[in-house]
C-alpha cells in the first residue's frame, strides 16, 4: 500500500512556507497530492491555472507529486485519490487552535485518514499568503518570500 498524502489550500500564491512543508514531507510518503481547493463563493487573486502552473514549476523534476484541484471537504477528496494523510503547517498556536479542531472534525468524519503537522521554520513563521497579497497589491517585491521558480 503506498502512503499518499493530501497538502491541501488555496496557495495564492504558493510561498516558502508551503515549500518548506513540501520539501519536509517528500521523503516521508511515496506521493503528495498538492491540493488546490476551489471555493466558488471565494474571489480569488491569482486563477487556479496560475496556481497550479507556479507549483508545477517549482516541483517539476519531482515524479513523487502532483497537483490537483477540489471542490468540497477535504476527507472525501482524500478518500478519492487513496490518500491516508493530510498535511498541516503550523506557524504559531492560532495556527494550532484551528487546525487542531479541524483534524478532529476531520478524524469524526473519516477515522482512517490522519492529519500530520508540521511547524514552520522560525524565520519565515511570520509569513502568510494573505500578506504576500498584500504586498503584490501595493506594489511591492514579494521575491524573497516566494520560491525561486515563481516570478510575479
Amino acid at each position: 500500500m503506498n502512503k499518499i498524502a493530501v497538502f491541501p489550500g488555496s496557495f495564492s500564491p504558493f510561498t516558502l512556507g508551503h515549500k518548506s512543508i513540501v520539501d519536509r514531507a517528500l521523503p516521508l510518503f511515496d506521493k503528495i497530492i498538492i491540493a488546490i481547493g476551489i471555493n466558488s463563493e471565494k474571489k480569488e487573486y491569482f486563477s487556479v491555472e496560475e496556481r497550479k502552473q507556479w507549483i508545477q514549476k517549482v516541483y517539476k523534476s519531482n515524479s513523487k507529486l502532483e497537483v490537483q484541484f477540489y471542490e468540497g471537504l477535504t476527507v472525501d477528496f482524500c478518500e478519492k485519490v487513496g490518500a491516508n494523510y493530510i498535511l498541516r503547517g503550523l506557524r504559531d498556536s492560532h495556527d494550532f487552535k484551528y487546525e487542531k479542531n479541524i483534524a478532529h472534525t476531520n478524524t469524526d468524519l473519516n477515522d482512517e485518514v490522519e492529519t500530520i503537522f508540521f511547524i514552520t521554520p522560525t524565520e519565515i513563521s511570520h509569513l502568510s499568503s494573505s500578506i504576500i497579497r498584500d504586498i503584490i497589491k501595493n506594489g511591492g517585491d514579494v521575491s524573497q518570500f516566494l520560491p525561486k521558480e515563481i516570478d510575479l
